[in-house]
């Protein structure tokens, strides 16, 4: 058996290098994975061009990676069988954060640790079958959260090293088991769709909306949730998707960038019902009265929407928005183009410091509230990927473009850089298969 495996490492600004590391070992709890695909993140891709994420820097050399499935090639014991189901030969996505599983967090008061949860074998109930489970546990934002192919935390840890390599070890109780229907690619998929499924659940989706005599109605009856979704990235286009599946179809979702070809093919495939293409100013708006009137008029934009054939009319103003920009005048225009009453979710990591316009959040009681990758999500995601729900759009469609091998990698991220590959293509989630 190889004594050592293969990883790709930043060491710097687009600096990678394929090196040899020893094959990791196993604890009694721990599974090894052969990884099989990984998907690309933002977040990857600012640490490959800055050797930092925002405010975070690298500190030492990172293997990227996190959106990612592959198959077991060992276990480090027995118990990996009888308590968390898992065998070699299992496919299966990788839940790569890692809470500390004790602080008030992870386990809040009147609830068990959360292994009882996290077992996820992609068991709707989240555990092994007839357990009670943790499903209140806010266990993505412990303190001492390490999470695959991200620095923060330093100096208290070490980076926690990513998947761009060919084999982890990796606890068995933060492997999610893929059905048979669930390929790797949409394995790997699951990561982003976690969040997505996350920022659903924290939006309230599909119980946001009041009926009244104003809602629209679905045949079923049901109020019909109005949804905006800034950014047609691969985020945004998730998290219409599971709109889409969670109100089995009721969600009205307009999406907005300032792509043409993104909406367009958010619509063309049914991940939304209306498109707005966000126009650029000539003249960057400059003081703040500008920037205020801009985004005012990026919201009357998205209000004054055709809807898709079907539904007829305007959009109106939306029940929930999800920002997946982390653009300032995106955030702005989100708060003048939710209704009273209304959430925007906050997803997109931008500028640190940003000019809202508070007043108009409070005379609605709009609720602005932050989303910070997922928790109690996998399980979900897994049962919503295996089921074939006819609500959900193909996500296979949003693989644009492919690469082989660890050596590809960094073609790999200069092409999740553009927005079109050079065939006119677009990109929007690039996989790298192993």
């Amino acid at each position: 058996m190889a004594t050592t495996i293969k990883a790709s490492v930043l060491h710097g600004a687009r600096d990678l290098s394929v090196e040899s590391r020893p094959l990791p070992t196993l604890s009694p709890t721990d599974v090894l994975i052969s990884i099989k695909s990984t998907g690309l993140c933002g977040s990857d891709l600012h640490y490959y061009t800055h050797f930092r994420n925002g405010d975070i820097q690298v500190h030492e050399p990172l293997t990227l990676g996190h959106e990612s499935s592959g198959i077991i090639t060992a276990i480090g014991s027995p118990s990996v069988s009888s308590e968390y189901g898992l065998n070699v030969g299992d496919r299966v996505a990788l839940e790569v954060g890692q809470p500390c599983e004790a602080c008030e967090l992870c386990c809040p008061p009147g609830t068990g640790p959360i292994g009882n949860y996290s077992g996820g074998h992609g068991e709707e109930s989240g555990g092994k079958g007839g357990e009670s489970t943790t499903t209140t546990s806010r266990y993505n934002i412990c303190r001492a959260m390490r999470f695959r192919s991200s620095a923060k935390g330093w100096p208290q840890f070490p980076h926690a090293q990513g998947t761009l390599q060919e084999v982890v070890a990796h606890p068995a109780k933060w492997c999610h088991k893929l059905p048979e229907s669930v390929d790797y690619t949409l394995g790997a998929l699951a990561e982003p769709l976690a969040v997505a499924m996350h920022a659903a659940g924290r939006a309230g989706i599909p119980s946001c909306v009041p009926h009244s005599s104003s809602s629209m109605t679905s045949s079923r009856g049901a109020a019909r949730v109005k949804v905006l979704v800034f950014g047609a990235g691969a985020v945004g286009l998730l998290c219409a998707a599971v709109c889409k599946s969670i109100t089995k179809g009721d969600a009205i979702v307009v999406i907005a960038d300032i792509q043409a070809d993104r909406v367009k093919f958010a619509v063309e495939n049914g991940f939304a019902d209306a498109a707005v293409v966000v126009p650029i100013s000539d003249k960057r708006p400059e003081t703040i009265e500008e920037k205020l009137e801009y985004a005012k008029s990026v919201a009357e934009r998205v209000k004054g929407a055709e809807l898709v054939k079907g539904l007829g009319g305007q959009v109106g103003e939306v029940n929930v928005t999800f920002e997946c920009t982390g653009v300032e005048s995106c955030l702005q225009s989100s708060i003048y183009a939710t209704a009273p009453g209304g959430k925007i979710m906050i997803i997109g990591m931008g500028n640190p410091i940003q000019t809202l316009p508070i007043s108009a959040a409070s005379l609605k009681e709009v609720d602005l509230l932050g989303v910070f990758r997922y928790a109690n999500a996998y399980p979900k995601v897994i049962e919503l990927l295996a089921r074939g729900d006819p609500h959900l759009p193909d996500l296979s469609k949003l693989v644009t473009q492919r690469y082989s091998g660890l050596e590809s990698i960094p073609m790999a991220f200069d092409m999740a850089a553009r927005v079109k590959d050079n065939e006119g293509n677009l990109v929007l989630k690039v996989m790298i298969d192993m």
